[in-house]
């Protein structure tokens, strides 16, 4: 077991599950060491217990592809392939312009854009057992101000005479 402390003296019992890779050694099921670590090619070319292919030759992730689903002018409207390596920057980055179209929507109609959030969303692949993004959600929230309408009138004037004298200075 490689322990990456400095010294090297200590090891946690706690240090076999802290690993995110999906690939340990064989024998213990778990890999030890940091939080994060990056798999060699030569590993990837080995099969893995219970799946079907290794990540390296997983034919399901070579021809995945991405398509936008929105109404919008934005990238990915014909489907497309997405090296799964950059997968989470280009989802990312597409996601963003949606963002980027609201504000630009909210600055045409007289609105500001109250709440804009970006979700990205992951699957496992069923053939190697890779983790991968599976897509991205945008949800944005548009208050527009809209002075012609009575009701909003009404609403301004019911608000100036529940605030009137709200606020009074007693000692002077």
């Amino acid at each position: 077991m490689a322990d990456m402390r400095i010294g090297g003296s200590f090891s946690s019992p706690y240090d076999r599950y802290s690993s995110y890779g999906g690939y340990g050694s064989a024998d213990s099921g778990y890999e030890s060491g940091a939080a994060f670590s990056v798999q060699d090619d030569e590993n990837e070319d080995k099969n893995v217990n219970g799946r079907k292919s290794s990540p390296g030759e997983c034919e399901t992730c070579k021809r995945r592809k991405y398509q936008d689903g929105s109404n919008e002018m934005v990238s990915f409207k014909a489907a497309g392939h997405i090296d799964p390596g950059n997968a989470a920057a280009v989802v990312m980055s597409h996601e963003q312009e949606h963002v980027s179209n609201a504000y630009q929507k909210a600055e045409l109609g007289n609105g500001e854009v109250v709440r804009a959030s970006v979700r990205l969303k992951t699957d496992v692949c069923p053939e190697c057992g890779r983790t991968y993004i599976s897509g991205g959600e945008t949800s944005t929230q548009i208050r527009y101000y809209n002075e012609d309408n009575p009701y909003q009138k009404d609403l301004k004037s019911a608000d100036a005479s529940k605030y009137r004298g709200a606020n009074v200075d007693i000692a002077a």
